[in-house]
């Protein structure tokens, strides 16, 4: 009940909120764009069909998902103002351009020629249509450049100085292609991917399972197979360099994320252990010998600092199981996608014990974005902009009650879109595949 009392965490849950459901949507959008302009490149040779009608299936997700993405997007820029007046007062020099940038060369790039691709099929030329969805494809990319900038920022600031107690920018440069950005931008496009990859193999794993057999169903299942497969072990490289940049510029996440409470050497990982703020101890440890250093410091006696060390540190708890959270999905994601390939190059397609796995999977990308950005997020506390700005002092005055009241319409309302944006999709499944079942497509065995 004190908790619920507490106006400033009741804020934060008010924002996570937000930002959990806002960015499901993006994390599709940012890779499906690109998987619609190869649909459609592929759609222009002459066996393109199965392709074609995979583009005129998929861009309607893709349409939904922006919708939703756009609307949740304002509602976040509104909490800005009411939530965290503190955060633009001091560093609004900062992320007021870089918000901007995202509006002007990314968003407008997008919500333009979207509407091209949805409505101007057979009204434009192919050439045009073609030009249409690249565009779209750069503007979700761009978009996810400017955002992670500003967060990437938040997490490692750089470029700036501090002139009565407001941030101003000293090089855009250095402020932009901050130190933990190059890790973050890719570790986000890669995880993108990846939600797309499952989403794609999910929802062709469905169709085939009711029993359709069309080379549209059987050529997005193997496109979203070998994605996931690629993507997956690149995913796990790029994790361990960003491991390695947090490790250096903020080792307290590290610290909690390992719930490692003095500092050692040879630091043994845990798999499984309850932290404890109290005891500043953790409960029921499993272990492996010295694997933490080995994996963080890539030495089996490297030096890894403990919490106690930490004049402040985030929560233990919660950043210890997101962490655990995102690296069980994405190890599941590894074993599912590349038992799945092989089957697929060596028999055509994946058993049906793996589609139905498949189809289990379908929305583990965003288990794994979720538990990822409550890492990074989480693990930035207590700070809003890490050294710079407490997020105790950025927050508003806005009564108890009122975050309260909000915060349960919100939730109430996402959960209430969430349901109903997975059963759409599934609704839209169905409907494709009662649009190609009268058998006159080309078969799976026609696949090019």
């Amino acid at each position: 009940m004190n908790a619920l009392a507490d106006p400033l965490l009741l804020a934060r849950l008010q924002f996570a909120a937000n930002i959990s459901f806002h960015i499901l949507f993006p994390s599709i959008n940012m890779a499906l764009a690109w998987v619609l302009l190869y649909f459609k490149l592929r759609g222009r040779a002459d066996d393109g069909a199965p392709w074609q009608a995979a583009y005129r299936t998929w861009v309607k997700v893709f349409a939904l998902s922006f919708a939703l993405g756009v609307v949740s997007g304002v509602t976040m820029s509104f909490q800005f103002g009411t939530n965290w007046p503190g955060f633009m007062q001091r560093v609004g020099n900062i992320a007021g351009p870089l918000l901007g940038y995202e509006v002007l060369t990314a968003f407008f790039l997008e919500a333009t020629f979207l509407g091209v691709m949805l409505f101007g099929q057979r009204r434009v030329s192919e050439r045009m249509h073609l030009t249409a969805t690249a565009l779209v494809a750069v503007g979700t990319s761009l978009s996810a450049f400017w955002i992670l900038a500003l967060n990437s920022w938040m997490q490692t600031p750089a470029g700036h100085v501090m002139v009565d107690g407001q941030a101003h920018v000293a090089s855009w440069w250095a402020v932009i292609f901050n130190p933990s950005f190059p890790y973050r931008l890719t570790h986000m496009l890669l995880a993108s991917g990846l939600t797309v990859a499952f989403l794609l193999a999910g929802l062709s794993s469905y169709r085939r399972l009711r029993g359709e057999r069309s080379a549209e169903v059987a050529a997005t299942l193997r496109a979203g197979v070998l994605l996931a497969a690629v993507l997956i072990p690149v995913q796990i490289f790029i994790g361990d360099l960003h491991g390695l940049n947090t490790l250096e510029h903020q080792p307290a996440k590290i610290a909690a994320m390992e719930a490692i409470w003095d500092t050692e050497r040879g630091a043994d990982l845990r798999l499984f252990a309850w932290p404890d703020e109290r005891t500043r101890s953790n409960r029921f440890e499993i272990t492996i010998p010295d694997a933490a250093s080995l994996i963080l410091t890539h030495h089996w006696n490297g030096e890894l600092r403990g919490l106690n060390s930490f004049e402040d540190h985030p929560p233990v708890a919660p950043l210890f199981w997101a962490f655990r959270v995102m690296v069980g999905v994405g190890l599941l994601m590894l074993a599912v996608s590349w038992l799945a390939a092989w089957q697929t190059l060596r028999r055509g397609e994946p058993s049906v014990l793996v589609q139905r796995g498949l189809l289990v999977m379908t929305f583990s990308g965003w288990l794994a974005v979720l538990a990822g950005w409550y890492t990074t997020e989480i693990g930035r506390q207590p700070w809003l902009v890490y050294g710079l700005l407490r997020t105790a002092d950025a927050a508003s005055d806005v009564p108890t009650g009122m975050i309260g009241l909000t915060l349960g319409l919100y939730l109430t309302l996402y959960v209430a879109l969430i349901l109903a944006y997975v059963w759409v999709l599934f609704y839209m499944a169905r409907k494709a595949g009662a649009a190609d079942s009268p058998g006159a497509g080309p078969t799976v065995a026609q696949v090019p």
